[in-house]
């Protein structure tokens, strides 16, 4: 559909309330899910991000890449198998892991972004010790929590003009390597870069009130409710997770956290750019 030029002027004219708020402030995107897989949707996730740097927003993409590490081990003949939504993750998996991850994701992500014009460099959690884990708690080989994280290094690439694009994984204090939860990672990260917002694209529209009907989205939640929802079953299954660390975010002092549905074209700019938003938005 063609759009005149007099209507291009008014969308950027209504963008302009929501640019100067954002300006010079750090967004952490966290991208996973179908819109990773599906190349016109990842063209344009990272036209999006481009956008938002290029006026002044300092955005930090957060991914994972689990299709990609599971097609890898398959290639090996290595079956993948998960426990309590954890990819088990034994000493050849985890290698594995990091060559896709770390090399193979991450560097076709910033290859894309500076097709559509951005300037990006990638990094993992190993960097400048990055990300500091411990085994998890959960038997799922050399799967990490994240302990601490060191912000120098991603500050350092958004300072020197980079998008800064992160890969999952982190080390104990032995060096031992451990595949991080790209969510986790990404909700601690946006706490300790003190980030204005938190955005998770993921494969469903955000939260519903019934699953099956998209109509009953729940446009705004609090931190506060989220027990009460889990209760009625409204929270379940895979969302819990990404809730929680939607709640993570916020109460360690991000300012707003998102769910939104990476399956939608531009859906970062909608939510970040219009009143209406689009997905399911988590305050403190």
């Amino acid at each position: 559909m063609e759009i005149s030029n007099t209507d291009k002027a008014l969308v950027l004219a209504k963008a302009l309330p929501y640019i100067r708020e954002y300006n010079n402030k750090i967004v952490v995107v966290k991208y996973g899910g179908n819109a990773m897989v599906d190349e016109e949707l990842k063209a344009a996730v990272m036209s999006d991000i481009v956008l938002l740097s290029l006026v002044g927003i300092r955005v930090v993409l957060v991914h994972g890449g689990g299709p990609e590490i599971t097609a890898a081990l398959k290639a090996l003949g290595k079956e993948t198998h998960f426990v309590e939504g954890l990819r088990y993750t034994d000493e050849e998996t985890v290698k594995v892991v990091q060559m896709v991850l770390c090399g193979k994701t991450n560097k076709d992500l910033v290859n894309l972004l500076q097709q559509h014009g951005g300037n990006a460099m990638g990094l993992c959690g190993i960097d400048g010790g990055m990300i500091h884990c411990k085994k998890t708690e959960i038997d799922a080989g050399f799967v990490g929590d994240v302990t601490q994280v060191n912000c120098q290094p991603i500050l350092d690439a958004l300072n020197s003009g980079y998008i800064p694009v992160i890969a999952t994984l982190g080390c104990d204090e032995q060096g031992q390597l451990y595949n991080i939860n790209a969510d986790s990672a990404a909700a601690r990260i946006a706490a300790e870069l003190k980030a204005e917002n938190l955005i998770s694209l993921t494969d469903v529209r955000g939260l519903l009130r019934d699953k099956e009907d998209n109509n009953t989205l729940i446009s705004v939640v609090n931190a506060s409710e989220v027990p009460a929802l889990m209760r009625q079953g409204i929270i379940a299954g895979g969302m819990i997770p990404k809730v929680e660390c939607c709640v993570e975010a916020v109460r360690r002092g991000v300012r707003r956290a998102f769910i939104i549905d990476g399956r939608i074209p531009h859906s970062i700019l909608i939510e970040m750019m219009t009143d209406e938003g689009i997905g399911t938005m988590f305050l403190g």
